[in-house]
């Protein structure tokens, strides 16, 4: 059963970055309905909803249970308890197809990154847990204590980046089998010792890339955002906008790969005239990505990461 909350109480999750910009480039309509499909701390939300009428709609998703924490109390708002790629089958219940705007903030929040039971952290001792949902689903302990070789490899180089990843499956696979990985912390010390110095000194912890692998695998981000993207371009309202933010390069280059397609004219080349039905049905609201200016950098750490794209509908 759908879990929606109307009320709650604040609770501090991070800043959110562009916080202006992106909720700008919604092009706002007073009586519109919108998504915020990473609720979060409601900080997008609550902005949204500062520039609807009595008659807007807002209608938020998140599947941390946490985040119930911040539900707003208004009559305009639904916080819907789930994940955002359930988002067709809830705006159908709700009669909110289609919508005139889709607002996402991927990645983890810094309140889930500073619960060290959470397990999301290489910082805090913690177990390796790491679901935004912690009553179903394949935790960060189990894919160490379970997953191949080959497996492990794989998804520690594909989703971290990590150039390392066979040195630090070795040591993960020689350590597993004398049960030695139980938390966090062991694991972030596992991969120190598994990367050369002279690597580690380039900056940044170099438990960051794997954790953020796990992660990544534990939660499906990257499926889940490959399934979602059409889905929310599909319940756009001709004149609607999806602004999505990303803090890491595998998620942007996702959003460009399908925002591109999307913009694409599918009339085939050397035609002198466009083909009305196969012409593109979106177009991109500016070209590339926006970043975020040095001063909200300076104010807010987290923003230096973030790519803002936007998309608007054109044609039905």
């Amino acid at each position: 059963m759908v879990k929606i909350i109307k009320m709650g109480v604040a609770m501090a999750y991070h800043k959110p970055a562009l916080l202006q910009e992106s909720v700008d480039g919604l092009s706002i309509a007073a009586d519109g309905r919108y998504v915020d499909v990473t609720f979060g701390g409601g900080g997008h939300s609550k902005e949204i909803l500062k520039r609807l009428s009595e008659n807007g709609r807002l209608f938020a998703f998140d599947q941390d249970p946490d985040a119930e924490d911040n539900s707003i109390e208004d009559d305009r708002f639904s916080l819907i308890a789930q994940n955002f790629s359930f988002l067709k089958n809830f705006l159908r219940m709700y009669n909110a197809i289609p919508v005139d705007g889709v607002l996402a903030d991927l990645g983890v929040s810094f309140h889930q990154f500073d619960v060290p039971k959470r397990g999301f952290s290489f910082r805090f001792e913690g177990p390796l847990d790491m679901r935004m949902d912690q009553s179903s689903g394949i935790t960060a302990q189990e894919i160490i204590d379970s997953y191949s070789r080959g497996e492990l490899i794989r998804i520690i180089r594909r989703y971290g980046e990590e150039k390392f990843a066979q040195r630090i499956v070795d040591n993960i696979i020689e350590a597993r089998a004398n049960n030695s990985i139980k938390s966090t912390s062991d694991l972030a010390d596992l991969i120190k010792r598994s990367i050369p110095a002279p690597a580690r000194r380039l900056g940044g912890n170099p438990a960051k890339r794997t954790f953020q692998a796990l992660r990544i695998e534990v939660n499906q981000e990257l499926a889940i955002l490959e399934r979602a993207i059409p889905a929310c371009l599909e319940r756009l309202s001709v004149g609607g906008r999806m602004v999505v933010m990303s803090f890491q390069s595998l998620e942007d280059k996702i959003v460009k790969n399908f925002f591109t397609q999307a913009t694409e004219s599918k009339t085939p080349l050397g035609l002198p005239v466009e083909i009305k039905a196969l012409s593109a049905k979106f177009s991109l609201v500016f070209n590339g990505s926006q970043k975020a200016s040095e001063d909200e950098i300076l104010d807010n750490s987290r923003a230096k990461s973030v790519r803002l794209r936007a998309i608007e509908r054109v044609a039905a």
